[in-house]
């Protein structure tokens, strides 16, 4: 077999010009700032997340939007729910990217507002515990505690939302896809009554190796994830091999089977194409109903410059439809 780092590869595709606004921007705010290697953890969360807030401003408007706090997985952690009308159609549970490492649901609250608006479902955005601190499973832990906890009478008190009878979708960007997927796996083998009806895994990472095509082409700092920073959010995650290799963090060593319907949402210029290409090649192969779409010219993090990108605005909107097909909820209106 021949060496990978031998092959000739194709030039990268240019990234939309949109995309080059977006990335130079966020590199400016970065450099506002220390260098955030240089930085205590605490203070780098902090410039990311204000590096994150304008980008998190503005959008859809929602009938209700609380922030609560909730013991899940035996922890206080923190909610916020985002309701577009009276009586949604279903729920959305919400995981943020950051390399498990960074970002809340504030960096992500546009994010979460975006599906809300567009798809008629309630979204319940979760800020799980962080990396290294935090190391696998216990995100997996919380998140998975989140779906249990929203088809309860409790959920539906906390929330002022009837939950139980509703259509339960969960989904994530970046880690927040792994996690995403984690958690319904978890659910398979432990609780299958309580899996979700849904998938959304937004430029999900997916295992740790850095061989494919992708990392070669796209990992660079102007395609907004380099292949040096994936492998510190990897060690700072699992840097055990039997947590790193663990089903439940690296998805594609394990079974794929019994799990519902998938959608997968690729970034054409990312590290992390390939291995998300893999995953959906996988849960075909199981049996899994799965989409994939790739968007040309996104690298990324690209749903998060949904104010400036006609190619964010159409991933969400295919991700709303997909989602009310798929749950079979009425035609939006």
């Amino acid at each position: 077999m021949p060496d990978p780092s031998s092959v000739v590869l194709p030039p990268p595709a240019p990234l939309r010009p949109e995309m080059e606004r977006f990335r130079d921007d966020i590199a400016a705010a970065y450099h506002r700032h220390p260098p955030l290697a240089r930085l205590s953890l605490p203070q780098a969360r902090a410039v990311a997340e204000q590096v994150r807030a304008p980008w998190a401003a503005g959008g859809p408007v929602m009938l209700r939007s609380h922030t609560l706090t909730v013991p899940l997985a035996g922890r206080p952690l923190r909610l916020r729910l985002h309701q577009p009308a009276r009586d949604p159609d279903g729920l959305l549970a919400y995981v943020h990217g950051g390399g498990w490492q960074l970002f809340s649901v504030d960096t992500h609250d546009r994010v979460m507002r975006e599906y809300a608006a567009r798809s008629g479902l309630a979204v319940v955005g979760i800020d799980y515990s962080l990396s290294p601190e935090a190391r696998f499973p216990r995100a997996v832990e919380e998140v998975t505690a989140l779906l249990r906890w929203l088809r309860t009478p409790d959920a539906a008190g906390a929330l002022e939302l009837d939950t139980s009878s509703r259509k339960l979708a969960v989904g994530g960007d970046s880690a927040g896809g792994n996690l995403s997927l984690a958690a319904t796996l978890a659910l398979r083998d432990d609780e299958p009554a309580a899996m979700p009806d849904a998938v959304v895994m937004n430029y999900p990472v997916v295992d740790p190796d850095t061989s494919r095509p992708s990392y070669r082409r796209y990992g660079g700092p102007e395609f907004n994830l380099t292949e040096a920073e994936m492998r510190g959010f990897w060690n700072g995650y699992a840097p055990e091999p039997a947590q790193r290799h663990h089903p439940r963090a690296s998805l594609l060593r394990g079974s794929l089977r019994g799990l519902p319907p998938v959608l997968i949402a690729l970034a054409e210029c990312d590290v992390l194409h390939d291995e998300g290409a893999a995953l959906a090649e996988a849960l075909a192969l199981a049996g899994v109903p799965v989409r994939a779409l790739t968007y040309r010219g996104m690298p990324h993090s690209f749903l998060e410059a949904m104010s400036i990108s006609p190619d964010s605005a159409r991933a969400f909107d295919d991700a709303a439809a997909w989602l009310r097909d798929v749950l079979r909820l009425p035609v939006a209106a």
